[in-house]
């Protein structure tokens, strides 16, 4: 077991998703601001501007599969399987999550997304399969 080092990853991942929140509040006062919208617009997301509409689309997303990290490295660290390969792939999942949103708030292309998801799908469910073998192997 690797102490806390499974903990990181997963304020990292925090830290993302601070950071989205505070930029879709940025992007929907600039378009307030601009005239692209209205306040009101927000209350129940119609018609959002395409700029805060990324952001709010990747907030959303870390609610997503980022759930199933989150769940994977708790288990992990409880059941003393959190070793240095779950740190890794918990980073792995992390860094995956930054290029994701990077890509999602800027140019939102799908094809250059797309890989970013699928090495953090690819990261979960690798750290499910840890998790799963490191029961069974305490049975």
């Amino acid at each position: 077991m690797t102490g806390t080092a499974i903990f990181w990853p997963m304020i990292a991942h925090v830290v993302l998703v601070v950071a989205l929140y505070a930029l879709l509040g940025i992007r929907r006062a600039a378009a307030v601001k601009a005239g692209k919208a209205r306040i009101s617009q927000f209350r129940e997301n119609l018609n959002e501007p395409e700029d805060s509409l990324f952001v709010r689309n990747c907030l959303s997303n870390q609610f997503e599969l980022p759930v199933l990290f989150h769940a994977a490295c708790l288990a992990l660290h409880v059941t003393g399987g959190d070793g240095a390969w779950a740190v890794a792939l918990a980073w792995l999942f992390a860094a995956s999550r930054y290029a994701h949103a990077a890509i999602h708030v800027t140019s939102n292309r799908v094809r250059h997304r797309q890989p970013a998801f699928i090495v953090g799908f690819v990261a979960v469910i690798a750290l499910w399969a840890m998790l799963a073998v490191h029961l069974l192997g305490r049975a």
